[in-house]
């Protein structure tokens, strides 16, 4: 039992130097009412140790004075000790010896080293990110043909079940977003054209832009927020269950059982969402119109069936399946190559999230620079 006589004091010697007295039984038993005590205590390495009035004392103690004294944070100086004790310098050596050496400081990197290193790490892991990405699209697209040539292996059930909950629940929150940007986007052209007597050109401005631009890269980007973390949990949750590895073990595919039916069904909605996502960003468009400019919608269709050539249409469109599979691509491998922990999880539906949206939209700069060259 804990002894009522264990207790240590701190005084100043002739020369300066402190003095720790430490008196009583320092067990196991008894120095953990002395241990915080002790370690707010600040003790120099250069104190004296006095243990005139120390009793029992085994590995516990010592490890506690050693602590004190700064031993175990790589200060290697014998500690001076005053008074007289059977077992003090034997059990403090043992404890000093068992004790695990105390790290190197890490070395100082100068700060323009260090920032290549930074860069040089970070171009080495998009790559690997990048390469990794064409391995799975190349394995997807295997896959996708053996299916082509088996229809039979395509599990239907899984593609409406992923159709219904990102397309159909994702049409709400995409046509209303949508709506809004044709608005902006109207009330931004009716300032700035105004200026020029031109306000008429604000029904050019946001049917091209919502029919080129904004329907399909808005739509994308709900998708990758959306969609994309929803399929990195998903199959994420699975891998942490392990429920991949059973798969493989009773014969399953992953790739045709979680990824073929996820790209299936956004291959399939895409198109889809963006041609609502246009449609809604237009009426935006035209109620802006009608309330900031009194045109009215007769004359805003009328005029848009005059000056907007179908063209634009498929222009947008086009580039919808090419997001769709960026986006599947995206949540499905990083889903996949979640570890067995939460934190990898959650990392990794950031990571899926972040990189589609990054290709969406570097992938939409592609197509304009491939449309102007193309004079589309």
């Amino acid at each position: 039992m804990a002894s009522s006589s264990t207790r240590f004091q701190v005084d100043a010697a002739a020369d300066g130097r402190q003095v720790l007295s430490i008196f009583g039984d320092w067990t196991v038993f008894t120095v953990a009412e002395v241990e915080e005590k002790l370690r707010q205590s600040k003790i120099t390495p250069e104190a004296i140790l006095d243990v005139s009035g120390l009793g029992r004392i085994d590995t516990s103690g010592a490890y506690l004075i050693d602590r004190a004294f700064g031993a175990l944070d790589g200060i290697d100086d014998p500690i001076t000790i005053q008074g007289e004790h059977p077992s003090i310098v034997r059990v403090l050596g043992r404890v000093r010896k068992a004790s695990p050496a105390a790290p190197p400081d890490p070395p100082r990197v100068p700060g323009m080293i260090a920032l290549l290193d930074r860069a040089g790490r970070g171009a080495v892991q998009a790559w690997t990110e990048f390469t990794g990405l064409l391995s799975f699209i190349g394995e997807t697209m295997a896959t996708m043909w053996r299916l082509v040539l088996n229809p039979r292996r395509i599990r239907w059930k899984s593609v409406v079940a992923v159709m219904e909950d990102a397309g159909l629940d994702a049409l709400p929150i995409v046509c209303f977003l949508s709506f809004f940007i044709g608005l902006v986007i109207a009330f931004i052209g009716a300032n700035l054209l105004a200026m020029f007597n031109a306000s008429v050109f604000t029904v050019e401005l946001v049917a091209i832009g919502m029919l080129r631009e904004f329907g399909a890269v808005l739509t994308a980007i709900l998708l990758a927020g959306r969609t994309d973390s929803a399929f990195t949990a998903q199959i994420g949750a699975m891998k942490m269950r392990q429920e991949i590895d059973a798969m493989r073990t009773i014969g399953l595919d992953p790739m045709e059982a979680l990824v073929a039916p996820r790209l299936i069904a956004l291959l399939l909605m895409t198109p889809l969402l963006t041609f609502a996502a246009t449609l809604a960003g237009i009426a935006g468009g035209m109620v802006a119109a009608w309330s900031a400019m009194d045109i009215s919608p007769q004359m805003f269709l009328s005029r848009f069936q005059e000056v907007v050539p179908p063209r634009h249409f498929w222009v947008g469109i086009a580039k919808a399946p090419v997001f769709a599979i960026v986006v599947a691509m995206v949540g499905c491998r990083q889903g996949l190559l979640v570890e067995g922990d939460v934190v990898s999880l959650g990392r990794r539906t950031t990571t899926a999230v972040v990189q589609a949206i990054f290709l969406v939209i570097a992938i939409d700069a592609m197509f304009a620079v491939l449309y102007y060259m193309l004079n589309v």
